[in-house]
C-alpha cells in the first residue's frame, strides 16, 4: 500500500485509490423499500387478472344457470374476495414480515404447519402454476402467427421456455425494473379490457337487450351447482395476497398494503363484471358457452379483422402474471431461508444490484421439469384444495392473535365478522373438493403429507444425516460465490 497524491487517501496494489475511513459511505446490501402505491397496486392487479377473464370466463355462466344469476355470483365473489383482501392487509401491517401465507402461519401455528405450506409450494403448487401461465403465454404470443393453422407443442414449449428464462433474468437484475415491467403489463391488461369493455357497453347503451331478457329466469338454476360457481368465481379473484409477500420491501407498509388492496380489489371487480356484461351484450349464452376463447369470439363478432391482436392482449396478460408471481413468491423462500428451512443460501442476495437471485432462480429448474416432462394439469387438480385449505387457516389465525397476542399493534383493524365469514367461505370450498372430486383431493392431501417426514429430515438438526449436512453446507458455499450473493443487512 502507498500514499498518493491526494492526501490520506492510499493505492493498493492494483493502482485503486482508497478513502480514509472517514470518507468512505458504505453501501448496506439490503432489500430496498421500492414497491410504491401504484407498483403494489400493480402487483395485486396484475396477479389476479391473467388469461382467464378473455379465455374461458364460462364456468360461473355454466353453474350458475342464467345471465342474472351468473352477474351475481360474479359481484358476491368480488365482496367474499375482499373480505379475504381486508383481512390480510391487517395481518400485512401487524405482522411487517414479507412472506404472505408462510409467514402469517408460521407466526400464528407455528413452524410445522408453515414448513408444509413450504414444502407443497416449492415440490408442486409453484412450479405447476408458473408452468401452466407460461405455457398460455408461449400459446397466445405464437397464435397470431400461425393462424388460421394450430400451433406446434414443440414451438409452444420453446417460447414458453424463452420467456419463462426472461422473466426469471428481470426478476434477478433490478427489483425496480421488475416493478416498473409490472406496471406495464398491468396497464396493457386494463387497456386490453378496455377494448372489450368500451364496445360492450356502446352496443348496450344503442339497445341491444335482447340477451338479457329473462336474466334472471330460475327454471335453469340448480341449487346443486351454484356451490361450483362460487368456486369458480373465487378463483378468478384469487392473487388480492400477493402484495403481503413483499411487505418488508413496501414503502409506508401501514398506508400503502391496505391502500392497495382496496384500490386494486374495485378496479378488478369493476372489469370483471363489466367485462362479463359486454360478453352478454354481444353474445348468447349458447355462444359463450361454446367459445374455446370468449374474447376472440367477441372481437370477431363486433371487430372483424381486429381480432387478430385479442391473443397478443392475453399473452401480455400472462406474461405480466409470471412476472408478478415470480416477484412475490421469491420473497416467501427468502423469508424461508432466514428461518431456517430453506438452505441459507436463499435467502440472501446480490452484493451490487441487492436482489435474492437465489430465491428467485429456486422455482427455475421445477418449473422446466415439469413443463417438458410432468402432467401439470393433473398436479394443480390435486392440489387446488390446498390453496383454499392454507388462506382459510390463515385468515382464522388472525382471529386466533386477536385472542393470543392483543397487545401486537394493529395500524389497520377489521371487524371481526369479515375474517370469520371469509374463513367459513374457504372452508366450504375445501369441503367442496372433497366431495366432488375426492379422490384428486385425497391424492392432494396425501403430497401434503410428505412434509411431515421432510421437516424432520430437512429442518430438524437431530435427524438430519451428516451427509446430507455437508451436502448442503457445500451447496450454499458455492452458489454463494457462484450467484455473488451475501447475507441480507438487518
Amino acid at each position: 500500500m502507498k500514499r498518493s497524491a491526494a492526501g490520506d487517501a492510499r493505492e493498493d496494489e492494483y493502482g485503486c485509490r482508497e478513502l480514509p475511513p472517514g470518507e468512505r459511505k458504505e453501501k448496506r446490501v439490503q432489500l430496498g423499500k421500492k414497491v410504491t402505491l401504484l407498483s403494489g397496486t400493480s402487483v395485486i392487479v396484475g396477479t389476479i387478472i391473467g388469461a382467464g377473464i378473455f379465455i374461458s370466463p364460462k364456468g360461473i355462466l355454466k353453474n350458475s344457470g342464467s345471465v342474472g344469476m351468473s352477474l351475481i355470483v360474479w359481484i358476491v365473489c368480488g365482496v367474499l374476495s375482499l373480505f379475504g383482501a381486508l383481512s390480510y392487509a391487517e395481518l400485512g401491517t401487524c405482522i411487517k414480515k414479507s412472506g404472505g401465507h408462510y409467514t402469517y402461519l408460521l407466526e400464528a401455528f407455528g413452524p410445522h404447519l408453515a414448513f408444509i405450506k413450504l414444502w407443497t409450494d416449492l415440490i408442486a403448487i409453484r412450479p405447476a402454476g408458473m408452468a401452466v401461465i407460461s405455457l398460455a403465454f408461449g400459446q397466445y404470443i405464437l397464435e397470431p402467427f400461425f393462424m388460421p393453422c394450430d400451433v406446434s407443442p414443440a414451438a409452444v414449449k420453446l417460447v414458453t421456455a424463452i420467456g419463462l428464462t426472461s422473466v426469471m433474468f428481470t426478476n434477478s437484475m433490478s427489483v425496480t425494473w421488475t416493478a416498473r415491467i409490472q406496471i406495464f403489463f398491468t396497464i396493457s391488461k386494463l387497456l386490453a379490457i378496455a377494448t372489450i369493455i368500451v364496445p360492450g357497453l356502446y352496443q348496450l347503451f344503442k339497445g341491444e337487450t335482447h340477451n338479457f331478457e329473462s336474466s334472471f329466469e330460475l327454471s335453469d338454476v340448480k341449487v346443486s351447482t351454484l356451490p361450483l360457481a362460487l368456486y369458480s368465481g373465487m378463483y378468478a379473484y384469487s392473487g388480492w395476497f400477493y402484495l403481503n409477500f413483499v411487505t418488508e420491501e413496501v414503502d409506508r407498509s401501514e398506508r400503502t398494503v391496505p391502500l392497495a388492496i382496496c384500490i386494486s380489489m374495485a378496479i378488478v371487480s369493476v372489469c370483471y363484471v363489466l367485462t362479463n356484461v359486454a360478453y352478454h351484450t354481444v353474445m348468447s349464452v349458447e355462444e359463450i358457452l361454446a367459445s374455446e376463447a370468449v374474447a376472440v369470439t367477441f372481437a370477431k363478432k363486433l371487430m372483424g379483422n381486429f381480432s387478430f391482436a385479442v391473443p397478443v392482449f392475453v399473452a401480455l396478460s400472462c406474461y405480466g402474471s409470471m412476472n408478478g408471481c415470480l416477484l412475490v413468491i421469491s420473497r416467501m423462500f427468502l423469508v424461508a431461508s432466514r428461518e431456517g428451512q430453506l438452505p441459507q443460501v436463499y435467502s440472501m442476495i446480490h452484493v451490487r444490484r441487492n436482489t435474492p437471485i437465489p430465491a428467485v432462480l429456486i422455482l427455475y429448474p421445477m418449473t422446466m421439469l415439469q413443463l417438458f416432462l410432468g402432467d401439470i394439469y393433473s398436479l394443480l387438480n390435486f392440489m387446488s384444495f390446498l390453496r383454499w385449505l392454507s388462506i382459510g387457516v390463515v385468515v382464522l389465525g388472525l382471529v386466533y392473535l386477536r385472542y393470543t397476542r392483543p397487545d401486537l399493534p394493529r395500524p389497520f383493524k377489521v371487524p371481526i365478522f369479515i375474517p370469520l365469514v371469509f374463513s367459513l367461505t374457504c372452508f366450504f370450498m375445501v369441503f367442496l373438493s372433497l366431495y366432488s372430486d375426492p379422490v384428486n383431493t385425497g391424492i392432494g392431501f396425501a403430497i401434503s403429507l410428505t412434509g411431515i417426514p421432510a421437516y424432520y429430515v430437512f429442518v430438524y438438526d437431530n435427524w438430519r444425516p451428516k451427509w446430507l449436512q455437508k451436502a448442503l453446507d457445500s451447496m450454499n458455499r458455492s452458489l454463494q460465490i457462484l450467484l455473488e450473493v451475501v447475507p441480507v443487512e438487518q
